[in-house]
């Protein structure tokens, strides 16, 4: 594969699923006639679906993540947070690891840049709550899970115990349901270690406006996950919402008020805040781009994953949703398509296939959805361990090990104290503002 001149350079903004998997197709195909130049703010892919197993101590950290200078042969990797681009010099602007100014310029671009936290006009909401998108705030909850059943354990005042035994996750769908799972197993855990609780279990609240639990799924399945939880004593509260939040606890929108001290937010996703400062037209602050994943009257721009409103051709009028199965896919496919844009094969439109889902919903317990056929219990568990495992690009090995001595050895239950509070804080992950002074793009 060669360009009009020697080397042209391609540069990749973000190495979520979309970009990671983008630059290690490119280079494969490339073989070095081009120059890949990955840029992301860490030097790991994060393989998102399993960090609630960070948080519930079954995976060590490193097992989720999988190095960018291994796990990308063949592509220059540069440790940086493009904050603009300029469309007429061809150039990226970033913040190095040091917080200095660069910039970078390209012959092709594409933008990866992914999502952050949702976040909604609830009074209280950005400051008490808590994301679940990054490795820190993983680390950051298993740590704050732990100690609140350790202050629980000593507390005198009894609305003080009762509010730090009190955990509430909004947001049923994939992250939400699999965060309560998990977390209440932990919390369990490390109670049973705690004799001064006595008979008085942690208390789990799982809250959504939505009719069930998992609305995406088959309902034979939102109903397996809601049998699960309920079971286990998470309390599912349906069509609900939280109207404010407090260092107290959150008030419902069915009137009560919930003592707690830990208020998790999985409402969603939406796309990083940079998308909009470029200049380019947007759907919901997502790029446009044609099925071929390219920017309407900017041939050398490309946009897939997160930050992309890429068209479902399964469902015209509709774009693909923001989940890490299109991102994977849209990645592969617009390696392809920069490919054939130096004259190595053909590009083509992305249209998928859904392969289905799978929850995990901790212990041995988990719900899959896999082409139609709706699975529960043992079976979805272990379909759903062997699809993560085939679907991570390293570590299998190791996490294999992990889930072994997970079912032969006690669970540790110990804080690490890594991460400060306030660096987790939904306002602090929600947005990721530009450098003051910066130009963020050039028309």
């Amino acid at each position: 594969m060669s360009g009009p001149h020697s080397l042209e350079r391609v540069v990749i903004v973000g190495a979520g699923f979309a970009g990671f998997h983008a630059a290690r197709t490119l280079a494969r195909l490339a073989r070095g006639a081009v120059e890949i130049v990955l840029v992301n703010p860490n030097d790991y892919f994060l393989y998102f679906p399993l960090l609630p197993e960070v948080t519930a101590g079954i995976l060590e950290p490193r097992r989720v993540t999988v190095p960018l200078a291994t796990g990308c042969p063949g592509v220059r990797f540069v440790l940086g947070t493009v904050y603009g681009v300029d469309r007429v010099c061809r150039r990226v602007a970033y913040l190095d690891a040091r917080g200095d100014h660069q910039s970078l310029g390209y012959d092709r671009l594409v933008i990866t840049v992914g999502s952050v936290n949702k976040l909604l006009p609830i009074p209280g909401v950005a400051e008490r709550a808590y994301g679940f998108r990054s490795m820190a705030e993983a680390l950051y909850l298993r740590d704050h899970l732990i100690r609140e059943v350790e202050i629980a354990n000593t507390a005198d005042d009894p609305e003080r115990r009762a509010a730090c035994r009190t955990f509430v996750v909004v947001g049923a769908g994939y992250t939400g349901t699999e965060v309560a799972a998990h977390g209440q197993l932990l919390t369990k855990d490390a109670a049973e270690r705690c004799p001064g609780l006595g008979d008085r279990q942690v208390r789990w609240l799982l809250v959504d406006h939505a009719p069930r639990l998992l609305p995406e799924l088959d309902p034979r399945l939102s109903h397996a996950a809601h049998k699960v939880l309920a079971k286990r004593g998470v309390e599912i509260r349906l069509r609900t919402t939280v109207e404010e939040a407090s260092y107290e606890g959150v008030r419902l929108s069915d009137g009560e008020f919930v003592p707690s001290r830990t208020l998790i937010w999985c409402v969603g996703v939406r796309p990083d805040p940079v998308i909009e400062d470029l200049g380019l037209t947007t759907i919901r602050g997502r790029l446009v781009v044609d099925a071929y994943l390219n920017v309407p009257g900017h041939p050398e721009i490309y946009a897939c994953g997160d930050a992309a409103a890429v068209p479902d051709l399964t469902r015209p009028g509709e774009i693909t949703g923001m989940t890490a199965q299109h991102a994977q896919r849209q990645g592969k496919r617009v390696a392809h398509n920069i490919a054939a844009s130096y004259g190595h094969g053909t590009r083509k439109p992305y249209k998928h296939r859904n392969l289905g889902f799978v929850v995990d919903l901790a212990g041995w317990r988990a719900a899959a959805n896999i082409r139609g056929v709706a699975l529960s219990g043992v079976p979805a568990k272990v379909l759903a361990g062997g699809y993560h495992l085939m679907a991570i690009p390293g570590n299998r090995l190791r996490i294999a090990a992990d889930w072994t001595l997970e079912t032969v050895l006690p669970r540790q239950v110990v804080r690490l104290g890594l991460v400060p509070p306030a660096s987790v804080r939904l306002a602090a992950t929600a947005d990721a503002p530009a450098p003051a002074g910066a130009v963020r793009r050039t028309s």
